[in-house]
């Protein structure tokens, strides 16, 4: 099947034959006819499968010019990077029609965004959070939405997006058409699912746990973290082949202490991108890597969901995540467009586990390739990895309740208190011995 054998528009057509695009892909295929039968659609499909043309080009296809300054399609998604990605893709597709796009996402100024929403809109690309900022300021309108795509629902939840999502799904026109894209349907998704769609259509294809078959994966046993630091070092000096690399750790901290290390080595071929990082630095970082100014960069799991980079040649988790579905989102972002890629994986023993469930959800096994005879073994061990000393702990058995007896005893006899009133003259005979008188009152003369 080509994109000529669906119902698209010749502008469309125009679009994707100067993009070199010629094939839909899977869930493009599947995906275009229920979504323009007017039906809610449920889409289940990992990164890299071309799934945000399998919702643009059919809500695109529908769209009819109106001189109404309320836009008609709002896509939702998760971070900047995203509405940044989604925005582009959607003049890339447009180039030959008249449609007004604008992105709003929090960490910048509200104020230029506001200035956009109050001009002629007719798709929006927002994250949640700042969405809401804006509509509730009255700048922007909900009115006239006939069309919301949720894309990366499950990763929206996981930030804590739900109470906006809601909010934003409320504020909607009754009628109108849902679609939702995620990777896994969690519990949360399938809750927000029943309550604000209407008997969706499930539309899988290439879910979650199966991967791309043209992304070979390989995985080292590395005893520590500072040997992953040196034989990533080593991976990266001597194998030319590595010339557009991600490198994915769990944590900001991680990011900055590994970058920090290898930009001494690899000086001015390195960047690092994570939610602490400001707005510009993140898109310029991602810039430099995309022209080739950057070889590698090093990324937390937050910006796996945004970054659509084309031909990255290898993507290397230098930790391994204890979500599996974090490590499908991270290897998808290479091998993208049919291209060839490759997924390495660094594991140290207290991460077995989450090996094992990265293999289970595949249901494939990572051949673990030899150490490099080369590679120098650390003996320096973070607080996490060093031997937890353990205390033995010595209990004092307390004495049952019976063994120990009553808690109150019998007092002395000369402590105890016995309330006797005494009069005055049994006072007084105790003090002098002998009965003690005022005297006779004196008689009265008459």
């Amino acid at each position: 099947m080509t994109f000529d054998d669906l119902n698209l528009s010749r502008p469309l057509l125009n679009a994707l034959e100067d993009l070199g695009y010629k094939t839909p892909t899977v869930i493009q295929q599947k995906v275009f006819s229920v979504v323009m039968s007017g039906q809610d659609v449920c889409g289940i499909a990992q990164t890299g499968t071309g799934k945000t043309f399998a919702y643009l080009l059919p809500c695109l296809r529908q769209f009819k010019f109106s001189k109404e300054r309320f836009p008609q399609l709002l896509i939702l998604v998760p971070t900047r990077e995203l509405v940044v990605q989604v925005v582009d893709a959607v003049k890339q597709l447009t180039p030959y029609m008249s449609v007004e796009i604008a992105g709003f996402y929090g960490g910048v100024n509200m104020n230029p965004q506001m200035e956009t929403a109050s001009g002629k809109l007719d798709v929006v690309v927002a994250t949640p959070g700042r969405l809401v900022d804006i509509v509730l300021s009255g700048t922007l309108k909900l009115k006239a939405i006939k069309r919301i795509v949720i894309d990366e629902m499950d990763e929206m939840l996981n930030l804590g997006f739900r109470p906006q999502v809601e909010r934003i799904l409320d504020l909607l026109p009754v009628r109108r058409q849902n679609l939702l894209f995620s990777a896994t349907i969690t519990e949360d998704v399938e809750k927000l699912i029943q309550t604000h769609f209407n008997a969706p259509a499930t539309v899988e294809a290439a879910p979650a746990g199966t991967p791309l078959k043209n992304i070979s994966q390989s995985a080292y046993d590395v005893p520590n973290f500072y040997t992953k630091v040196n034989l990533l070092e080593l991976l990266l000096a001597k194998d030319s082949s590595m010339n557009k690399v991600l490198v994915f750790v769990a944590t900001k901290e991680m990011a900055n202490d590994l970058y920090e290390q290898l930009e001494t080595k690899f000086p001015e071929q390195a960047g690092v991108i994570h939610s602490n990082k400001a707005q510009n630095h993140r898109f310029n970082t991602v810039n430099k890597f995309k022209d080739g100014s950057y070889r590698f960069i090093i990324a937390t799991d937050i910006i796996a969901r945004g970054l659509d980079i084309a031909e990255v040649s290898h993507v290397i988790s230098f930790d391994t995540p204890e979500v599996p579905e974090s490590y499908m989102h991270r290897i998808g972002r290479t091998g993208r467009a049919d291209k060839e890629g490759h997924s390495i994986l660094f594991t140290k023993p207290q991460e077995k586990e989450n090996k094992d469930n990265i293999e289970e959800l595949m249901n494939y096994q990572i051949p673990v390739l030899p150490l490099p005879e080369e590679l120098v073994i650390s003996d320096v061990l973070t607080e996490d990895e060093k031997p937890q000393v353990k205390m033995k702990n010595f209990l004092i058995k307390l004495p049952s309740r019976e063994e120990a007896g009553p808690a109150f005893h019998e007092k002395s006899a000369k402590n105890k208190k016995v309330n006797v009133k005494i009069r005055h003259a049994d006072k007084m005979k105790l003090k002098y011995g002998k009965p003690k008188t005022r005297g006779a009152k004196p008689k009265r003369k008459r």
